[in-house]
C-alpha cells in the first residue's frame, strides 16, 4: 500500500511540477504577446538550438510515443519501419523546406503561399486544408491526454471527461497567453522530460538482457508469438497483397505527411538565415532520432517482458505498451500503477500530449484568424494588428471548447481513422502545393485550389469506405459494415492524386505569376544576414 501511495504521490508531484513550470514559462513569454510578431513568430527568439528543440517537441506526438511503441511490440519489423520513417520524414522536410519557407511577416501556410504566388485568394483554400489536417489530430491528442491523466492518477473511467476538460483548459492557457514563444518553451521542456523518461526505460530494458540487442530481439520475438514473421514486414497490415499495399501507403503517408503538419511549418517561417536553418534542422532531427531509437528498444522490451496476449488484452493496437512495460521493469511494485517508474513515464506521456495539443490549437487558431478573416492584417504585406491578436486568442478558446466537446463523443472509439485522415490530408495536399509553388513554374492559385478541393473529397470517400471506418472490430464504427475499399490508409491513392491535380492546375508556358512576384520581392527586399535576401 505504501508503494502505491508513494507512486501516486510522485505522479502528482511530477504532474504539478510540469504544469507549474510550463505556466511560468508561458507567463514569461506573455509579457510582449500583444506584439503580433512575437505572438505568431516568437520562435525566432529561441535561436537555432531552442528552435530546433521546439520543432522536435511539436513533431513528437502521442502517436509517435505510444502508437509506435505498440507497433514495435506487436508487429516487430513493421514498427521498426515506422520509427525509421518518423525520423526520415523530419530530416527530409528540414532539408527541403527549412531554408525556403523562412520569410519575414509570414505566419501561416496561407501567408506563405499568398506571398509566394502573389495571390491572396489561396488563403482560404490553405485555411481549409489546415483545419482538416489539424482538427482530427487535435481530437486524438486531447482524448489521449484525458486517458493518460486518468491512468496516471488511478481514477475511474467516469473521471475521463473531467480529465479531458482539465487538459483542454491547460491547452487554452498555453496557446492563448504564451503564443509561439510560450509554446516553444513548453516543447523544449517536453523534449527534455520525454527523452529522459524513454532513455531511462530503454537503459533498464537493455540491462535486463545483458546490454545485448540480439538477446533482447530474440526474447521479443518469443514474446510476440509470431516466430520468424516478427523479423519480416507484414504483421501490422497482413501478408497479402492488400497488406503489402497498405504498408507502402502508410510509409509514404508517414514520410510525406508527418513533418508537413501546419503547426510544424509555422516554426520555419521566423528562421533568420540559411545557416540558422541548417543548425535548427540538426537540433530538430537529432533528439527525434534518439527518441525513436529508445522507442524501438522499449517496444521490444514490452514484447519480451509483458507478452503479446497481455498487450492485446489491454489495447488491441498496443497503445498501452509503453506504460505496461514499467510494471515488468519494477518487480517490487504490486501492479503497474503502483510503480514510481509508471508515474514518471505516465507524466512524460501526458507532457507529450498536452504540449502537442497546445501547438496544434495555436496553429489552427492562427489559420482561422488570418486565412479566413476578410480584414486580416495578413492582406497587407504580412502585417498583423493587435486587434487580430485578440481575435486569435478568442479563436484559441473557441477551438479548445469545441475540441473538448467533440472528444466526449470519440474517447471510446479507435483513433486510428482520425489519425489516418489527418496524415493522409497532410501528405496528399501540403507536399504537392509546397513543392510546386517552390520549384514548378506556372503553378498558381488555380493549382492550389484544384489540389485542395479535389483531393479532400477523395480522401473522405476512401476513408469512409475503408476497413478503418467500418467492418472490423477495431474500426471507428465496428457495428457497421460497408467497407469496399480494401486499404486502411488511402495514401497510396490520394498522394499521387494530389500531385496529379497540382500538375493539372499548372498553367503551361513560362511562369508569369509566382516567378515575377518573387523576383519583384527579391529586388526590393533588404539583405538578410549571411548575404541572402
Amino acid at each position: 500500500m505504501s508503494g502505491a501511495i508513494d507512486a501516486r504521490s510522485l505522479a502528482v508531484v511530477i504532474f504539478l511540477g510540469f504544469v507549474a513550470v510550463s505556466l511560468l514559462l508561458c507567463g514569461l513569454a506573455a509579457a510582449d504577446q500583444d506584439d503580433p510578431e512575437h505572438f505568431y513568430a516568437g520562435g525566432a527568439a529561441l535561436g537555432p538550438v531552442g528552435g530546433g528543440l521546439a520543432i522536435a517537441g511539436d513533431y513528437v506526438s502521442a502517436a509517435t510515443l505510444l502508437s509506435t511503441t505498440g507497433s514495435v511490440a506487436l508487429a516487430g519489423f513493421d514498427g521498426l519501419l515506422f520509427a525509421l520513417a518518423t525520423v526520415a520524414s523530419l530530416a527530409l522536410v528540414m532539408r527541403l523546406f527549412a531554408e525556403r519557407l523562412r520569410r519575414k511577416g509570414v505566419f501561416t501556410l496561407g501567408d506563405f503561399l499568398a506571398d509566394r504566388l502573389g495571390d491572396g485568394s489561396v488563403r482560404r483554400a490553405l485555411g481549409v486544408a489546415t483545419l482538416v489536417v489539424l482538427a482530427p489530430l487535435l481530437l486524438v491528442q486531447l482524448t489521449t491526454a484525458g486517458h493518460v491523466m486518468t491512468a496516471m492518477f488511478g481514477l475511474p473511467d467516469g473521471a475521463l471527461t473531467g480529465c479531458t476538460v482539465a487538459s483542454g483548459t491547460l491547452m487554452v492557457c498555453y496557446s492563448a497567453f504564451g503564443g509561439m514563444r510560450g509554446t516553444g518553451y513548453i516543447q523544449i521542456l517536453k523534449v527534455a522530460v520525454v527523452l529522459g523518461a524513454v532513455t531511462l526505460l530503454a537503459g533498464l530494458v537493455l540491462a535486463r538482457f545483458g546490454w545485448s540487442p540480439f538477446a533482447l530481439f530474440d526474447a521479443a520475438r518469443t514474446g510476440s508469438q509470431a516466430g520468424g514473421a516478427y523479423a519480416r514486414p507484414g504483421l501490422q497490415f497482413g501478408h497479402g497483397l492488400a497488406g503489402g499495399l497498405d504498408l507502402i501507403g502508410f510509409q509514404a503517408t508517414l514520410v510525406l505527411g508527418a513533418a508537413c503538419m501546419p503547426h510544424i511549418m509555422m516554426r520555419l517561417h521566423p528562421i533568420r538565415d540559411a545557416r540558422t536553418a541548417r543548425r535548427t534542422g540538426a537540433w530538430a532531427v537529432a533528439p527525434v532520432a534518439l527518441l525513436c531509437t529508445g522507442i524501438v528498444v522499449v517496444g521490444l522490451g514490452a514484447s519480451a517482458l509483458v507478452g503479446r496476449d497481455l498487450l492485446r488484452a489491454a489495447d488491441p493496437a498496443g497503445g498501452t505498451a509503453l506504460l505496461m512495460v514499467t510494471g515488468a521493469l519494477d518487480p517490487g511494485a504490486s501492479g503497474p500503477r503502483d510503480s514510481p517508474l509508471f508515474a514518471l513515464v505516465a507524466c512524460a506521456a501526458f507532457a507529450t500530449t498536452l504540449a502537442a495539443v497546445a501547438g496544434i490549437t495555436l496553429a489552427a487558431a492562427s489559420s482561422v484568424t488570418r486565412d479566413f478573416a476578410v480584414d486580416s492584417g495578413a492582406q497587407g504585406e504580412g502585417k498583423a494588428s493587435r486587434k487580430e491578436i485578440r481575435r486569435a486568442r478568442w479563436a484559441v478558446a473557441a477551438i479548445g471548447a469545441t475540441a473538448v466537446l467533440l472528444s466526449a463523443y470519440t474517447h471510446d472509439r479507435n483513433p486510428q481513422v482520425l489519425l489516418s485522415l489527418s496524415f493522409a490530408a497532410a501528405a496528399s495536399i501540403l507536399p504537392p502545393v509546397l513543392l510546386y509553388a517552390l520549384f514548378r513554374p506556372g503553378f498558381d492559385a488555380r493549382g492550389v485550389r484544384l489540389t485542395v478541393y479535389g483531393t479532400l473529397p477523395l480522401i473522405a470517400v476512401l476513408m469512409i469506405l475503408s476497413p478503418a471506418f467500418s467492418g472490423t472490430p477495431v474500426a471507428l464504427f465496428p457495428e457497421w459494415d460497408f467497407d469496399v475499399f480494401p486499404l486502411q490508409t488511402p495514401g497510396l491513392v490520394t498522394i499521387p492524386a494530389g500531385f496529379l491535380l497540382g500538375l493539372l492546375g499548372t498553367r503551361p508556358g513560362p511562369d508569369t505569376t509566382a516567378g515575377e512576384h518573387s523576383r519583384h520581392r527579391a529586388r526590393r527586399a533588404p539583405a538578410r544576414p549571411g548575404g541572402e535576401a
